[in-house]
């Protein structure tokens, strides 16, 4: 199987309070590979030690053959560009217009004339379906809006693989479908690599080609919807259905 990530034993506490123990997972080059897990329970950190935004305490990082933990951030910078990252609220820069966010990345990581940057912003827009819109600020954007923009800014670099972080937080059921099926078709048409960290079930069923499950710290869980459908996990099960845990239950009974 062709991995293009290797993470193994990997542990991150902060002072006391243990977010990561002893993770260890692959994730297979083209798929998209879905993090769950309740509020609280370390996926953004994971997700954040894949582009090495996190330094683990222990273990190791691989991406595509490279071990990321121990790097330093001038070794990093080449192997960043290949791995865009989406923040929860898109990240956008509230003092540059929609095609000053994009064309960012290619003026900061590549040597194109003008002409060639506007048409890769036109492009990456028109790819996340919002053309024409390079002139607006995000304070005129929708939270949809603004999550196809950082889309397609993360895009405009053409990365190996793409980080989202709870990509449909704070937005409408019916958006975030349209959020899911944009995931799916941008992983589907660019054979790119995705990971999402999310606790929205209809997301993680729409998106998921394998899922995850961090619970207690630790990974509970890694196998295909057929087999999270089939496993008689009491707790992934009944995350997945939306069922508080039995000990849980009793503690506040």
């Amino acid at each position: 199987m062709d991995n293009i990530f290797q993470v193994r034993g990997l542990s991150k506490a902060y002072g006391e309070k243990v977010v990561l123990r002893d993770v260890t997972f692959d994730i297979q080059r083209g798929e998209s590979f879905v993090v769950m897990g309740r509020s609280g329970t370390g996926k953004s950190v994971l997700l954040r030690h894949l582009n090495r935004l996190e330094r683990p305490d222990s273990g190791s990082v691989t991406f595509d053959g490279t071990d990321i933990a121990g790097l330093s951030e001038e070794a990093l910078a080449p192997i960043r560009v290949r791995l865009a990252m989406l923040f929860q609220g898109g990240a956008l820069f509230d003092s540059m217009t929609v095609f000053e966010n994009i064309a960012f990345p290619l003026r900061e990581h590549r040597d194109f004339a003008e002409e060639e940057i506007a048409e890769r912003v036109r492009k990456e827009l028109s790819s996340v379906g919002l053309e024409g819109i390079e002139q607006k600020m995000p304070s005129d954007l929708s939270g949809g809006m603004k999550k196809r923009v950082a889309l397609a800014r993360s895009l405009v670099l053409e990365p190996a693989v793409l980080l989202f972080d709870e990509p449909t937080t704070g937005l409408d059921p019916v958006t975030s479908s349209s959020i899911g099926r944009l995931i799916n078709e941008t992983q589907r048409q660019r054979g790119m690599t995705s990971v999402v960290v999310t606790h929205d079930i209809a997301l993680a069923r729409l998106v998921g080609d394998r899922v995850s499950l961090l619970h207690d710290s630790a990974l509970r869980f890694v196998g295909t919807w057929d087999e999270v459908d089939a496993s008689k996990d009491d707790v992934l099960t009944g995350f997945v259905a939306g069922r508080a845990p039995a000990e849980e239950l009793v503690t506040h009974a």
